[in-house]
């Protein structure tokens, strides 16, 4: 049914399903969440089951309003259509532009490249990959920001950009990516974590969350 409650699939510590579940928490979509762990059992995302769900067997996964949906700005932008307040997209299309445009950089130019299938295939060296790869982003990402930012990414109202890069701070913060050369980034992700919606949504407290990892 159309109606039924939305399921989300999701890892705790995964990027890109924090961008959903902050999402769906700024817009107040109640959801049911089932967790898939990309480690245990060689990674569950492998499984027949979730294959079929997600063919390119990855989280996030959302099924919605009787459709399945994959890629967490797909996602985001199916849930800025059909629940369009607040909104996560500015009306001035020059802004809106700018949004989408911080939003790409993070999901298309960092994250996928330290993502946990290509640091598999790095080895020894998965750390000091992953650290160049976030660094050179936010080094771009930087220098964007001093001019698009107010509180946060683009002016003084939370968006998709936003979504994109509390999560990718904590990746940073998880390799241990010395911070101390992006202000801008660091302030606005300050701000960001004071928000309730990202409070709920944070890795550490997700149902699947260690319970050594918890907040």
């Amino acid at each position: 049914m159309a109606s039924e409650k939305p399921i989300l699939y999701s890892y705790f510590r995964s990027s890109c399903s924090w961008r959903v579940r902050i999402a769906l928490a700024l817009k107040g979509i109640s959801y049911d969440l089932v967790p898939v762990n990309l480690i245990k059992d060689g990674g569950q995302q492998f499984s027949a089951e979730f294959k079929a769900l997600n063919p390119m067997q990855q989280v996030p996964a959302l099924k919605i309003d009787g459709i399945t949906l994959s890629q967490s700005l797909a996602i985001i932008n199916y849930l800025e259509e059909t629940h369009p307040n607040p909104r996560l997209l500015p009306q001035d299309p020059k802004k809106r532009a700018q949004v989408r445009m911080i939003a790409d950089h993070i999901a298309s130019g960092i994250q996928p490249l330290q993502n946990l299938n290509v640091l598999k295939q790095m080895g020894e060296k998965k750390m000091e990959w992953a650290q160049n790869c976030i660094m050179s982003g936010f080094q771009a990402l930087e220098q964007i920001l001093q001019n698009t930012a107010g509180r946060y990414c683009v002016g003084d109202e939370v968006s998709m950009a936003d979504l994109c890069l509390a999560p990718q701070v904590a990746n940073a913060e998880r390799f241990k990516v010395d911070m101390g050369p992006y202000p801008t980034i660091t302030r606005i992700n300050k701000a960001l974590l004071e928000l309730e919606a990202f409070k709920t949504s944070h890795p550490s407290r997700q149902p699947d969350t260690p319970a050594e990892l918890r907040a």
